[in-house]
C-alpha cells in the first residue's frame, strides 16, 4: 500500500484563518508495517497531528524505495525483517523510530556501526511507547537496589513475536545494573531440580516469565522480595492508543537526536 508524495500538499495550522502550512515546513513522515495493528494506527495518529504529514506507507512486498524523501520512518514490523529496514534506512539519510521487538545487545550493537557511516542520522528504539510502562521501568530500577530478589512477568497476546518482549528485557538490563551498581550479590534461589522453562528466562541474572494469552494486549509486573514484604511494580496497556502519545514524541524529536538512543527517557526529560 502506497501514499506518493504530493497526495497530502498543505494542511492547515495554528488559529482559524491562518495560511496553510506547506509539507516542506512539516515532518514527513513513513510508516513501515503500515497494515499491521500497530503500524495503522500509527499512521492513523501521524495523520492527525498538526505538525506531521503522513507520505508513504510501506508493508510486506512494498519497495522501500518509497521511502526516499522521507524526514522519518516508523518500523513497526517483525524482528526477521527489521535489521534490513534499519540498515536502508541509515543509507539513504532517513531517521528511524522503531517498535520492533527482538532487539539484543548485539543487535543494538550492529545499529551503532551503521550509524556510524551517517552520523547526522538518528534512530530511536523504543521498547515500550506507553508512558505509564516507560515509568513502570524507571520505578523497577529504582527500587532494585533495595530488595533481595526480583523477577518479572509479561503477560501479551499470542500473536507477538518474540519472548520475552523487548520492555522486559530492557527492565532486566536495567534492574540489573541497578543491582550491579549498589553492590548486590546473587539473588536466593535454592532450585536444584525444574523443568526445562519452569524458572522462566534469565536476562542479566533476572528470572523472566513470558506468557502468551488470547484477550491480553500488553502487561508486566516487576516482583521484589525481602524478608516481611513484597513490592510489586505492574502496567497495564488496555488498548494500543496508550502507545500513540509515545509514538508522536519519538517521531518529534528523533531527528534532533542523532545516533542510537534506546528509550524515550531522554525525549520526555526523564534521563
Amino acid at each position: 500500500m502506497h501514499l506518493r508524495f504530493g497526495d497530502e500538499v498543505t494542511r492547515r495550522v495554528g488559529n482559524a484563518g491562518s495560511p496553510p502550512t506547506t509539507v516542506a515546513a512539516m515532518i514527513r513522515v513513513g510508516v513501515i508495517g503500515a497494515q499491521g495493528k500497530m503500524g495503522s494506527q500509527a499512521a492513523l495518529a501521524v495523520r492527525s497531528a498538526d505538525d506531521l504529514i503522513l507520505v508513504a506507507q510501506v508493508d510486506v512486498d512494498d519497495d522501500l524505495a518509497d521511502l526516499v524523501g522521507v524526514d522519518v520512518a516508523v518500523d513497526f514490523t517483525h524482528p526477521a525483517a527489521v535489521m534490513h529496514n534499519i540498515g536502508w534506512c541509515v543509507a539513504h539519510g532517513v531517521n528511524v523510530v522503531v517498535g520492533t521487538s527482538g532487539f539484543t545487545k548485539e543487535r543494538l550493537a550492529a545499529v551503532e556501526s551503521q550509524l556510524a557511516e551517517a552520523p547526522d542520522v538518528g534512530v530511536i528504539v523504543v521498547p515500550n511507547f506507553s508512558i505509564g510502562a516507560i515509568l513502570m521501568m524507571r520505578f523497577a530500577a529504582e527500587a532494585a537496589r533495595f530488595y533481595e530478589s526480583v523477577e518479572i512477568i509479561e503477560l501479551h497476546h499470542p500473536s507477538k513475536a518474540d519472548a520475552p518482549s523487548g520492555t522486559a528485557r530492557r527492565t532486566a538490563e536495567l534492574v540489573a545494573a541497578a543491582r550491579s551498581d549498589a553492590g548486590a550479590g546473587a539473588m536466593p534461589d535454592a532450585t536444584v531440580q525444574q523443568e526445562v522453562g519452569a524458572r522462566g528466562a534469565t536476562i542479566e541474572g533476572v528470572p523472566v516469565h513470558s506468557v502468551r494469552l488470547r484477550g491480553l494486549v500488553a502487561h508486566q509486573e516487576v516482583v521484589f522480595g525481602s524478608a516481611g514484604e513484597i513490592l510489586t511494580v505492574r502496567h497495564d496497556s488496555l488498548g494500543r492508543e496508550s502507545f500513540l502519545p509515545g509514538v508522536l514524541a519519538a517521531v518529534r524529536a528523533v531527528a534532533r537526536t542523532p545516533g542510537l538512543t534506546v528509550g524515550l527517557d531522554s525525549v520526555l526529560g526523564l534521563a
